[in-house]
């Protein structure tokens, strides 16, 4: 078994510039690990995108293999808990960024690291989903802890930011599944239609959010809750318009790792502002988001939000994705050599 060979997407750094080509590795070149899985699919995240363009914040050790999500199935096992032919799927911690990750035919890692594939979640619904609906998810069940939960009749507003990203759509998705009005802000004029299509109640160009209140500390209170994506202005802008009681999530810095805001809207409407991070959630939770995921949480036509490349179109995706080209997710199947 360790002799065997499978083909990865590899990044190189040559000279001063980063490469990426597909080569054969052999089993015997992945990291120690207790559990080997055999990667059906994989999904393609902005954090993969900047691994593979040599982003040092990601990824500092090469040649690499990136890949932050993986789905498949068991093959060897060194820990009880996992046995050859279980179903799987692995997110977050270090895969893909330091650790050999989900864009070669084989992964090992360490057995903490595996999640049981849940219910009747196939792999490649496991990675439409992915970290980007683990943190949507993650996302939501904050809001949810805060009581800020769908009304009866569907008049409970969150605010989803960065709505055409992986984690953006998974939000609107879910949130509209859930019951609760969604309101999504996108820069892209022609993803009405599809943002639409996953649920939004309404769309608002990036501008509406942003643009005419950057001096003023509150305006109109209307969010029960946001799910903020990309930080920076835009995440300055939903804060000013959050409800009493109302709470902000925050997971993403496309926009801006930076944050010009007031204590106001904090002391005068008692909301909050959550930090979330998918990578180093515990197990249990972690279990339990997965579970919500399979069942009650599930978003609608699941199959049909991903875009599907395999090995050889993930460079074109890659590049688009980092141009901000790419609605939802994109998932990538592997095809195993004999």
């Amino acid at each position: 078994m360790s002799a065997k060979l499978f083909d990865a997407l590899r990044v190189h750094l040559e000279g001063d510039q980063f490469t990426r080509r597909i080569e054969p590795q052999s089993i015997s070149d992945l990291p120690a690990g207790e559990v080997l899985v055999r990667v059906d699919w994989s999904a393609l995240n902005y954090k993969d995108a900047l691994s593979a363009s040599g982003h040092p914040g990601v990824t500092r050790e090469f040649p690499h293999t990136p890949g932050i999500d993986a789905a498949g199935e068991v093959v060897a096992s060194e820990s009880e808990d996992w046995k050859p032919g279980d179903p799987v799927l692995v997110t977050s911690y270090d895969l893909g960024m330091e650790t050999e990750g989900g864009f070669g035919g084989y992964i090992r890692v360490p057995a903490e690291w595996v999640v049981r594939r849940p219910g009747d979640l196939s792999a490649r619904q496991a990675m439409v989903l992915g970290t980007a609906g683990f943190t949507a998810a993650q996302c939501i069940r904050e809001l949810r802890g805060r009581n800020v939960m769908p009304d009866k009749d569907g008049t409970t507003e969150v605010l989803v930011t960065g709505a055409t990203g992986g984690v953006g759509s998974m939000a609107v998705a879910i949130l509209a599944k859930l019951g609760y009005r969604v309101v999504a802000v996108s820069g892209k004029a022609d993803a009405v239609e599809w943002l639409e299509g996953l649920g939004a109640a309404e769309v608002l160009p990036r501008e509406a959010l942003t643009d005419g209140n950057a001096k003023r500390p509150v305006v109109k209170a209307r969010w029960a809750g946001v799910v903020d994506t990309v930080g920076g202005e835009p995440l300055a802008a939903a804060i000013k318009g959050v409800r009493e009681w109302g709470t902000v999530t925050c997971c993403g810095l496309v926009a801006s790792p930076e944050l010009h805001t007031t204590v106001f809207p904090f002391i005068l409407r008692h909301i909050a502002l959550i930090g979330v991070s998918s990578q180093n959630c515990p197990i249990e939770p972690r279990r339990e988001i997965w579970n919500d995921l399979v069942g009650p949480w599930r978003p609608v036509g699941l199959d049909d939000m991903a875009e599907e490349v395999d090995l050889q179109g993930l460079n074109d995706a890659i590049d688009r994705i980092l141009a901000g080209g790419v609605r939802g997710r994109v998932v990538v199947r592997h095809e195993h050599r004999g």
